[in-house]
């Protein structure tokens, strides 16, 4: 190998080392702390720890309230998933189109994602408050129609509404950049033909953008189960009445208000596993029909 092959690659790995340093310091070494809390007794305030094998899992995995927990995990991932894909890519098809003022709608659907998700949710707690929100005409005209302190479902509703918000433009940035890298050839062929805007849609564009579609599914999925806790913790608290007890939330108040730090290690540990489980399933079903050939 040449001596600039050599330099070439030295340049690479210290350019990555940043942020391989942080992957290491923020991710891989919590991973790593919280499989090994899992298998200890672990006493809060740093008094020590007793080995204790399995016995958390067993008590974790026997909890009904973990599995509620769980269930509504995997409820939101579903809903809002589908959600901010399905809205960021009539977004980003309505966009991709030469029409008036497609420049500025651009700038204004990617603004949301420079917003702290706590930030997020503290403005919508106020904008969607039945009483004195933008909402509150419609106590005064349907009474009891939005209750979202009261309401379970009206709580997971206002959720999701701050989920997709905040995360709309991730996938809008992938659609709308797969967009764009189709051939205006394609286009004005299909238009040669008789086909019309929707159907060139259906027929050339979603085709071309599985891989977008794909790769926008896999990271909202993944999200969708860890990063709703600070809409959470803003917004409802876990309430009411436990409705919005997300897992990702569970583990935060069993760690830092019930200081069981075995418990919501393990409560960590089994969530990795479950987001690599369906990431592992979606490439495994659903990468198949994905179009990487244009």
């Amino acid at each position: 190998m040449s001596q600039g092959h050599y330099t070439r690659r030295r340049w690479m790995l210290l350019l990555a080392a940043p942020q391989l340093c942080i992957v290491l310091l923020f991710f891989c070494w919590p991973a790593w702390v919280a499989l090994r809390w899992s298998l200890y007794l672990e006493q809060p305030f740093g008094e020590g720890h007793v080995w204790v094998g399995l016995d958390n899992y067993r008590r974790i995995l026997s909890d009904p309230s973990f599995y509620e927990a769980m269930g509504r995990s995997m409820l939101f991932m579903v809903t809002a998933s589908v959600s901010c894909v399905t809205i960021a890519l009539a977004l980003a098809l309505a966009a991709d189109r030469k029409v008036r003022l497609a420049g500025p709608a651009k700038n204004l659907l990617i603004w949301p994602k420079a917003v702290a998700g706590a930030v997020i949710g503290v403005i919508l707690k106020f904008m969607l408050n039945p009483y004195s929100g933008v909402v509150a005409p419609l106590e005064r005209w349907f009474p009891g129609l939005w209750r979202p302190g009261l309401d379970g479902f009206d709580a997971m509703v206002m959720i999701n509404i701050g989920y997709v918000w905040t995360h709309i433009p991730s996938a809008f940035l992938i659609f709308l950049a797969g967009l764009q890298t189709i051939p205006d050839s394609y286009h004005q062929a299909a238009a040669m033909d008789g086909a019309g805007p929707s159907r060139r849609i259906w027929d050339i564009q979603i085709p071309l953008l599985t891989p977008q579609i794909f790769l926008a599914l896999v990271l909202e999925c993944s999200e969708s189960l860890r990063g709703t806790f600070s809409l959470i913790d803003t917004m409802t608290q876990g309430g009411p009445g436990g409705a919005t007890m997300h897992l990702v939330y569970r583990i935060y108040v069993d760690g830092f208000k019930g200081l069981d730090l075995s418990g919501s290690s393990t409560a960590s540990v089994v969530l990795m596993a479950l987001i690599i489980t369906i990431t592992v399933l979606q490439f495994g079903l659903l990468e198949r029909k994905v179009r990487y050939d244009r």
